[in-house]
């Protein structure tokens, strides 16, 4: 039996969530990034979560409202500071959260490695560098590589283009990037997206993630955007 996973309020999407949580955030830099669950979280109130992610936030807006609201522990990203990064520097610098610095390509194959069942894997990036303290190192073929385990979470927070009842998504072209694997590694995927249809209007040619891999569903007509936002000088709360 297939089962309807939308929902019509943000307090049912986000009712499992609990402190201490670990949360994949979808986005690359603006593009993908689901705002309104977010907030949605921050309304929620959980606390010392932990947060993988690509960047560590923009503005006050999003993840940057979220650690501005002392919500987030520990921050896993490939880049920790971007132009319009303030919080996220703010409470680093005052040892008030925690960090840890993955290579972008290899926090993509963290997280595809968990939803594929794949514990670990060897990779050449970061051999020799900082990143590589503390980690097994194997030689293959005359070359260094060190063991990167896999990355899993309790949720993703997703935003989609296009979903059917049964959570089978579509996404806005590069707005794609950290999505779908992030729905394959988490224990469950809460989706936000712009427009919903019938599962006979759901062309499975186009369909990038299924259904299987997602659990809630909320519509979000008219997502913010992260750039806008900020500048046109919004604040949360």
């Amino acid at each position: 039996m297939l089962i309807n996973k939308v929902k019509t309020d943000f307090s049912e999407m986000l009712c499992d969530v609990f402190n201490g949580a670990t949360i994949m955030l979808g986005g690359f830099g603006e593009a993908g990034s689901p705002i309104e669950l977010i907030h949605a979280l921050i309304d929620h109130g959980a606390k010392d979560l932990t947060i993988i992610a690509n960047n560590s936030g923009n503005g006050r807006v999003g993840l940057g409202a979220l650690i501005g609201q002392r919500q987030v522990k520990k921050v896993i990203c490939s880049f920790a500071k971007s132009a319009k990064a303030i919080t996220f520097p703010e409470l680093y610098n005052n040892g008030e959260i925690e960090l840890e610095v993955v290579p972008q390509g290899t926090l993509a194959e963290r997280i595809r490695a968990a939803g594929s069942g794949i514990p670990a894997f060897y990779t050449a990036t970061a051999v020799g560098t900082p990143l590589a303290k503390g980690k097994e190192e194997k030689v293959f073929n005359n070359k260094k590589y060190i063991l990167e385990e896999a990355l899993s979470a309790d949720f993703a927070f997703i935003k989609a283009d296009v979903a059917d009842r049964y959570g089978n998504l579509t996404f806005n072209k590069t707005a794609r990037n950290f999505n779908p694997i992030m729905c394959m590694a988490a224990k469950q995927s809460l989706i936000q997206t712009k427009k919903i249809i019938e599962p006979d209007e759901t062309n499975p040619e186009h369909v990038i993630t299924p259904g299987i891999f997602v659990q809630k569903i909320i519509q979000v007509e008219n997502p913010i955007i992260e750039s806008n936002a900020i500048e046109g000088g919004i604040i949360y709360p």
